[in-house]
């Protein structure tokens, strides 16, 4: 061994270690459990008045962040509600009533926030063959009425409607969700039914709307919220922000709700 060579290496020693020591710690693998942002599965729990629109808005976030994949669930919005509260798993939920997402806040915490607005329409079928003209015509025996059930959202806001009218319905059916009820007049087996705005515009040609008047309006907030125990909560956030952002927006008012 050559002894001037000793210094030569120590000093390379040397700074082999400076550089060591400003390189900081090799990163290792993400902790287990740490959600490296959106990327799916993500299921959304959503009021069936959204069943249109969410499958544009779950289109277009799949296009914005590939790698994610929504799946969604329509239903009465109470429905919905009970099953997380009963530990379903799900990472979103949009409710068209505000009391309804009361209950799932007060059991598991979370901020929900407004995405969209909504009003009812009178849904008479094509050519309105019984001739219906008002709120009125809902408490006539001899037509063939359906609404929404008061348990779920569209119901308790008929009700509040017709309240309003000062009109008694009489209902030869209760359904459980809007588009249920919507169901009835496009196959012609109602006469007239209270759903949805959105709804009436949904169903194309087959069904046409009549307003309720504006002094017996009654405006539906729909709140979205990422659920605090969410599987995938990155998923969950990118959801619920491009509902409210102006892309999700514009997909909501093209589908006829309003938007905060």
């Amino acid at each position: 061994m050559t002894p001037g060579r000793l210094p030569a290496v120590g000093a390379a020693a040397a700074l082999v270690a400076a550089l060591a020591a400003c390189a900081g710690p090799v990163a290792g693998p993400a902790p287990a459990g740490t959600d490296a942002g959106p990327t799916g599965p993500v299921v959304v729990l959503a009021a069936a008045s959204l069943t249109d629109v969410l499958a544009t808005v779950a289109a277009d976030l799949e296009a914005e962040h590939p790698g994610l994949e929504v799946s969604t669930s329509l239903g009465a919005s109470s429905t919905l509600a009970a099953q997380v509260v009963a530990g379903a798993p799900a990472d979103v939920l949009v409710t068209a009533s505000g009391t309804t997402m009361a209950t799932v806040t007060d059991a598991l915490g979370g901020a929900p926030v407004v995405v969209a607005r909504n009003t009812l329409q009178i849904a008479v079928p094509a050519g309105n063959p019984a001739g219906v003209t008002g709120l009125t015509d809902l408490a006539d025996p001899d037509l063939t009425v359906a609404l929404c059930d008061p348990s779920v959202p569209c119901g308790a806001v008929a009700a509040q409607v017709l309240a309003s009218a000062g009109v008694v319905a009489a209902p030869d059916t209760l359904e459980q969700d809007a588009r249920a009820t919507l169901t009835k007049v496009r196959l012609g087996e109602v006469d007239a039914a209270l759903v949805y705005r959105t709804d009436v515009l949904a169903a194309g040609p087959d069904v046409e709307g009549l307003d309720v008047p504006a002094e017996h309006r009654v405006a539906t907030d729909y709140l979205a919220l990422a659920l605090p125990d969410a599987p995938h909560p990155a998923a969950a956030r990118a959801v619920v922000a491009h509902l409210r952002s102006p892309a999700g927006a514009a997909a909501l008012r093209a589908a006829g709700f309003g938007t905060p």
